[in-house]
């Protein structure tokens, strides 16, 4: 049951990943989400590289749904040095 699991989400992944790619100028936003945590990169595609990264693993514990605004807030703080447009 757990390869089907997997296969289904590597075939989710790829069918996303044909349409979003991310530059320096715009680059892609990742979230993956688990059942205890929230993380977040904003990676420039054409390099192959993660701009910024945040995530909820060092944030003690609340509600998911305030996890994912301070994640937000994190990675809006950590990707303005970057110089993201969006």
């Amino acid at each position: 049951m757990t390869t089907k699991k997997i296969e289904r989400r590597i075939k989710i992944k790829y069918r996303i990943r044909k349409s979003v790619f991310g530059t320096a100028e715009r680059p892609r936003m990742s979230v993956f989400r688990s059942n205890k945590q929230i993380y977040v990169q904003v990676i420039n595609d054409l390099e192959g590289k993660t701009l910024a990264s945040a995530s909820s693993a060092g944030l003690e514990a609340m509600p998911k749904i305030e996890q994912a605004a301070k994640v937000g807030e994190l990675i809006a703080a950590k990707a303005k040095p970057c110089e993201v447009t969006r």
